[in-house]
């Protein structure tokens, strides 16, 4: 079953662990900002954390309300989580009278009108972010946008692609590295349950997400529905996923495939989207009426990424550099985690990536990515039920456990390459399977037993003692002074921007749309 991830472990093996030191880990967490009261806010994004267009680490996502922090990459999993935890200090104590809520699931919403689209100034850049979020709101709804997520971003040193392409017979290249990311994501979504069952953190949600419908959930009290076996409903469908109005499926068999499939869905009109508007007189309601206004509209739980220039399509990017880092886009925040994901776990991810890289990949057809979508769709909202099977890789129903307890061994396989500290990540993870309650979701709905509490006093309550952990921790005086520094450059770049002169704004995104 393993036969081409013995032969990759032994050559990692043999070429020791200088070929995995410049590997490089960055995060990317979205937080919501809430005020004293847990709802969202409807505040302006603070000056001082800076102008959210042109941040380097502090930007927002969908909503005016929604940070989310970006870390640089760095070599060592405990730098990231360190830098992230530094952001939220940094933050937090900038905030007024608002904490940062805890849970990758809002509360307390009163409908589409207390969601605030983001903004980000004047220049035709910002308003193109600003009118594609517009779009999703007029497609998907507001509400579905304000959900928080973990986004993990992975990459992998010359050295490593070198032993690789040396034990598949080819010479190392551009091209070799872009096929061997695809081939890792390919992996990453047949086995990415795994990571659904292990850190799914969103097991009950609040009656004001669904409109005070509760659907098939069951219900917990007046304001909270939950699945009893539930691991991430965020990843259900109640969570964030595409329209079945454009169905599209991005190709994962080659980088072109790839890059074709998606320049295919930003440029094939949809009338569905057409009958929305994509104008209301002189106001912008969406960028265009197609299958996808741009590329990151296609939500997916792994993408391959390229560093973009300014204005440069992530299509055009990948098309011209070909990969250079995953994305991975499944993992909950995990309310008990002071920035919301800790350095064990991001370990054990690492592992899970390098794992997906070394074992065998072959190309996706049709059937295969149905499993995949049966299999993540049981685990969310099903996960913990020790009567769950799933779908292998060779259409073999199993138990979950069966399953989850193979692929960990193998992964402790390979967390032995990278370092002691990886194996014992691994072995963390591995109780979580003997023990179903021991993971977040399990933890969650065991606390809000324990303390009578819905989904939103429990979320809460931790979202303040986060608050008040971050504001009684210092930075050091170099980070400190580095932030600092961030947020006067990013207000200086931003009005530089506004100052130039701007096209029409109907030629800018023309002209961006038409770039290949």
């Amino acid at each position: 079953m393993f036969g081409r991830l013995n032969n990759s472990v032994a050559a990692l093996a043999d070429a020791g662990p200088g070929c995995l030191a410049d590997r490089l880990v960055g995060l990317e967490k979205e937080s919501l900002r809430v005020s004293i009261a847990g709802t969202i806010s409807q505040r302006d994004h603070p000056v001082s954390l800076g102008a959210a267009l042109t941040h380097p680490h502090i930007t927002t996502d969908f909503g005016e309300a929604m940070l989310e922090f970006v870390t640089p990459p760095f070599h060592r999993s405990q730098d990231t989580v360190d830098f992230l935890t530094d952001l939220h200090r940094f933050a937090v104590k900038r905030l007024d009278r608002e904490s940062l809520w805890a849970a990758s699931m809002p509360c307390v919403l009163d409908g589409e009108r207390s969601v605030r689209i983001g903004e980000y100034g004047s220049s035709n850049a910002g308003l193109m972010k600003h009118v594609y979020r517009k779009g999703l709101g007029l497609r998907y709804g507001k509400s579905m946008q304000v959900i928080s997520g973990i986004h993990i971003n992975l990459s992998w040193p010359e050295a490593l692609w070198a032993v690789l392409a040396r034990l598949d017979g080819h010479e190392p290249s551009s091209e070799v590295v872009s096929a061997g990311y695809l081939h890792a994501i390919r992996n990453v979504q047949r086995h990415g349950w795994l990571l659904l069952y292990l850190f799914g953190a969103s097991p009950a949600i609040c009656t004001s997400f669904l409109g005070g419908e509760t659907g098939d959930l069951e219900r917990w009290d007046d304001s909270t529905v939950y699945r009893p076996y539930g691991t991430t409903l965020r990843m259900s469908d109640l969570g964030y996923r595409n329209s079945d109005k454009a169905p599209v499926r991005a190709d994962y068999n080659s980088l072109a495939g790839y890059v074709a499939s998606l320049r295919s869905a930003i440029s094939t009109h949809w009338p569905a989207y057409d009958s929305l508007g994509v104008q209301a007189g002189e106001t912008w309601q969406q960028l265009n009426a197609n299958m996808l206004q741009i590329e990151n509209e296609y939500y997916s739980g792994t993408r391959p990424k390229q560093i973009a220039e300014h204005l440069e399509k992530p299509s055009t990017a990948l098309a011209r550099r070909g990969v250079e880092y995953i994305e991975l886009r499944t993992l909950d925040v995990n309310p008990f985690a002071m920035a919301g994901i800790d350095t064990e776990s991001l370990r054990f991810v690492e592992a899970f990536a390098l794992f997906c890289l070394l074992h065998d990949s072959r190309p996706f057809d049709g059937d295969e990515r149905d499993r995949i979508d049966r299999n993540s769709d049981a685990v969310a909202n099903f996960g913990r039920d020790p009567a769950l099977t799933l779908v292998d890789c060779d259409g073999q129903s199993k138990p979950l456990a069966e399953m989850a307890g193979g692929l960990v061994d193998a992964i402790q396989s390979v967390a032995s390459c990278i370092g002691p500290e990886y194996v014992d990540a691994v072995a963390v993870q591995m109780q979580k399977i003997e023990n179903p309650d021991s993971t977040p979701s399990g933890q969650i709905l065991q606390g809000m037993r324990d303390s009578r509490m819905g989904f939103f006093q429990f979320a809460q309550s931790l979202s303040a003692q986060h608050d008040q952990s971050h504001r009684g921790a210092s930075l050091s005086a170099e980070r400190e002074g580095r932030f600092e520094e961030d947020v006067a450059r990013s207000l200086a770049k931003r009005d530089a921007l506004e100052a130039e002169a701007q096209a029409p704004f109907a030629d800018f995104i023309a002209e961006y749309l038409a770039s290949e």
